[in-house]
């Protein structure tokens, strides 16, 4: 089949790549003409583990290629997939929907003949119907099906889980649209990987939901931890003994800093909006967010207290490292990251804070400019006063604290990813202070 992605950010390139592995011919649009050139050149825009493998092996094949001119990407394609992206919008917390639409309307002119188009890009409810509308009206004599096809990538770990998928969600009720849909997808299917069909609302619904669910449990745990410190328990020994019940499962019961990324933040709030537009409030998800903004800024005011300050003063002239700056492992992406708050809670206080993440310190930079950025996790424990884990990179976790102890002015250790036991870590000298334990 011939497909045609518009967007190569993250969900776009590694959709693209997969499909082509798949098989399929597939050209990637972006209208960023470096990023394309880059893309060219074998250069990725994102680091995601075992990509650039992925679309080299497919780029040689013929199977995989890039471009700007989304006129001619999308001419004679079989399915068209919108894969921009749908940021908070500023003021008000709705997905803003300018890059989808636009994207609909430069599709509009270019098709060809019978397509089918696939909003990838995680939208609220209804936003296929306004698709739809726009294709109607632009391109009225066109045989043109709008399909809801959410992703469900984790970065980090996106090519395994494009290619083995817990679920396939597709919406539509357009039986060419569904035949489509199932040859874009057939090594999956023959995979017996389950394609869940329903209508086009109901799947842009299962996004937010999902995420929604997910940062809930985040959000419980983290909740549960505060109280495990208060009464003396330990929240990883309760975090295994609820998740053990098969109805609960032991996923995303993690306790740590809060989370971040490109997904949970912006989708809760989205969801909040769509919720209030229809006067059904969702008010669980409404405490999700605020008590997840809350415990970043305490992470924040738990180093303050490590270093002997009440909270908010008594740290001032003081240096921090800061260990893993991405919102988790094996990505470079820094939206929403918790070491957003907790950097400037710190630098707020009057402490001088040093860096070290594997990937994330380019784009770190444009965002903490008043961060010194190290090379290695001992450079950054040179003379400091604590050191804090706040991203579970693999390298974080079998540092030598004996030698990480003595380069440092003071040994204080803030594990907010529960990475050590604290025996481990007071034995090497550290003062020790972990999530919920």
């Amino acid at each position: 089949m011939r497909i045609t992605m518009i967007g190569s950010g993250y969900v776009g390139l590694v959709s693209g790549a997969c499909f082509s592995d798949f098989g399929h011919d597939v050209i990637c649009v972006d209208k960023d003409e470096s990023k394309i050139a880059a893309l060219e050149a074998g250069r990725m825009p994102i680091f995601e583990p075992g990509l650039d493998k992925l679309v080299a092996a497919n780029v040689a094949a013929g199977r995989l290629s890039f471009t700007t001119d989304l006129k001619s990407a999308v001419a004679g394609a079989d399915a068209v997939f919108i894969a921009v992206g749908t940021p908070s919008r500023r003021g008000d917390g709705h997905a803003d929907l300018s890059y989808v639409f636009a994207a609909t309307r430069e599709i509009a002119e270019a098709v060809t003949g019978p397509t089918v188009v696939v909003t990838k890009s995680t939208v609220p409810v209804g936003t296929g119907d306004k698709v739809e509308e726009i294709l109607a009206e632009l391109a009225p004599d066109m045989d043109i099906a709008v399909v809801s096809n959410p992703e469900f990538l984790r970065e980090g770990a996106a090519i395994g889980d494009f290619k083995r998928p817990d679920r396939i969600v597709i919406g539509t009720e357009d039986a060419r649209a569904m035949q489509v849909m199932r040859d874009v997808y057939r090594p999956l299917y023959l995979n017996e990987s389950p394609i869940l069909f329903t209508g086009r609302r109901t799947a842009e619904l299962i996004k937010y939901a999902a995420n929604a669910f997910l940062a809930t449990k985040i959000t419980f745990i983290n909740e549960i931890a505060d109280l495990c410190e208060a009464v003396g328990a330990n929240v990883q020994d309760v975090s295994r003994g609820i998740g053990l019940d098969n109805r609960i499962g032991s996923k995303f019961l993690h306790a740590g800093p809060g989370y971040g990324g490109s997904c949970f933040p912006k989708d809760t709030l989205a969801l909040l909006k769509t919720a209030e537009d229809y006067e059904t409030p969702v008010r669980i998800v409404e405490a999700v967010v605020q008590v997840n903004d809350n415990r970043k800024r305490a992470m924040g005011r738990k180093v303050i207290r490590a270093l002997g300050g009440d909270g908010t003063t008594g740290a001032k002239g003081k240096t921090v490292a800061v260990l893993g700056l991405t919102f988790k492992p094996n990505t470079d992406d820094m939206r929403d990251a918790p070491s957003l708050a907790i950097v400037q809670s710190l630098l707020d206080a009057g402490v001088t804070v040093r860096g070290y993440d594997p990937e994330g310190m380019e784009p770190a930079k444009a965002m903490m400019p008043d961060v010194t950025y190290c090379n290695n996790a001992y450079e950054a424990a040179t003379g400091a006063d604590a050191v804090v884990i706040v991203t579970e990179w693999d390298v974080f976790r079998a540092l030598d604290l004996k030698r990480l102890a003595g380069v440092m002015a003071a040994p204080v250790m803030v594990d907010l990813r529960n990475v050590y036991p604290p025996a481990e870590v007071e034995r090497a000298g550290f003062a020790y202070s972990s999530i919920g334990r």
